[in-house]
């Protein structure tokens, strides 16, 4: 099972910050010293470049409403990716530092949980078959700086790191204080795209005013006053959570599964090396558009059949259900746009997508 947020839900987040000296005027009613989005992102930079994440445990909610037609997504769906583009979700966290990680996403009967007890030692546990798998690491991969498979991209720090992790010129940046998020006070960062073909009208961080710890992130379309996608704490603790969090023994009667990472890649990885090879980025920061073969988006994840992810075979037929035809000196195609995604099909076999108009995609189709 995959953890990841798909890319059409993080893209429009990895979005970049202006480094230039960017001065913000703190507004409202400060409860936090006054910061500047200068001095704020250098005291994060700092706390993060000088000390480990700190401890804690949490709950985090997840909700995304980006427009999308309705998915064809798999049975047991709830534990799918796929199933994060719509509706919302919870998860539950719990971080004691040294590799230690549980993860909890409950269902409406049943939770799955993933845990970690850093010591190279990880298991998947999914109640609703009553089966616990295993995760391990080959030697030679386990070597390297994290041997322990982690979920990527669940809290609202996986989330602040890719909108941040680029510096540009073409974001306005400002700090508003006087923020609570779970309980605790807040200095939240505003992005403004400056870009005219991005579909974002503003990404907010909010960044706990003690640990600076990203407690929530928001996306926010164009036109909306209400987020596109939001992903934050609702509760939160920073301190350790108790040792018997990072434990897990299968219960009595369980089927137990083993399953290795990094060793032979399977359908579905070779899809995505597939694809990953033949990516191609054209432009940058807030207007970035991808380019992939169509025909490497279409391999499916299981050669069996389709896996938890869902067949991206059948999840692009059932987002170009709802396509408009367009044109250009480079020939013909369809294009769909949602509140945060725009997605363009050639008929030649090229695929393009990124947080930008529809007209962006037909212009960076005539790039050759």
């Amino acid at each position: 099972m995959r953890w990841g947020v798909p890319v059409a839900a993080i893209a429009v987040v990895g979005a970049a910050i202006s480094a230039g000296p960017v001065i913000a005027a703190v507004q409202g009613e400060p409860s936090l010293p006054d910061r500047t989005a200068e001095q704020l992102l250098a005291e994060a930079a700092r706390t993060a470049r000088d000390h480990a994440p700190p401890a804690m445990s949490g709950t985090v909610v997840e909700t995304a409403s980006l427009g999308l037609p309705a998915l064809p997504l798999p049975q047991g769906a709830s534990s799918s990716p796929l199933s994060l583009l719509s509706g919302s979700h919870t998860v539950k966290v719990w971080y004691g530092g040294e590799g230690r990680l549980r993860l909890a996403l409950p269902g409406q009967m049943s939770e799955t949980d993933v845990i970690s007890d850093g010591k190279g030692t990880a298991w998947l546990w999914e109640s609703a078959g009553n089966t616990a798998t295993r995760l391990t690491v080959p030697g030679d991969a386990a070597a390297g700086p994290d041997p322990t498979p982690a979920p990527t991209a669940v809290t609202p720090r996986d989330f602040a790191a890719q909108a941040l992790k680029a510096a540009e010129e073409n974001t306005a940046v400002r700090v508003e204080n006087g923020e609570h998020v779970a309980g605790r006070a807040a200095y939240q960062l505003v992005l403004t795209p400056k870009d005219p073909a991005s579909l974002v009208d503003k990404v907010t961080l909010a960044l706990d005013g003690e640990t600076y710890v990203p407690l929530r992130v928001r996306v926010f379309a164009k036109g909306a006053a209400e987020p596109a996608f939001e992903v934050g704490f609702t509760q939160v603790s920073f301190s350790a959570p108790a040792p018997e969090n990072f434990a897990f023994t299968p219960p009595a009667g369980a089927t137990v599964k083993q399953q290795t990472f990094g060793g032979t890649d399977g359908p579905g990885d070779r899809a995505a090396d597939v694809a990953g090879a033949a990516l191609r980025i054209l432009g940058s920061g807030w207007g970035t558009v991808a380019e992939v073969p169509l025909s490497a988006v279409s391999l499916k994840a299981d050669g069996d059949g389709p896996a938890k992810g869902g067949d991206p075979s059948r999840l692009l037929e059932s987002v170009l259900k709802s396509a408009t035809p367009v044109s250009g000196p480079w020939g013909g195609g369809k294009v769909v746009k949602t509140k945060l995604l725009s997605v363009l099909v050639t008929d030649d076999g090229r695929l393009f997508a990124g947080a930008v108009t529809p007209e962006a995609l037909v212009k960076a189709a005539g790039r050759r």
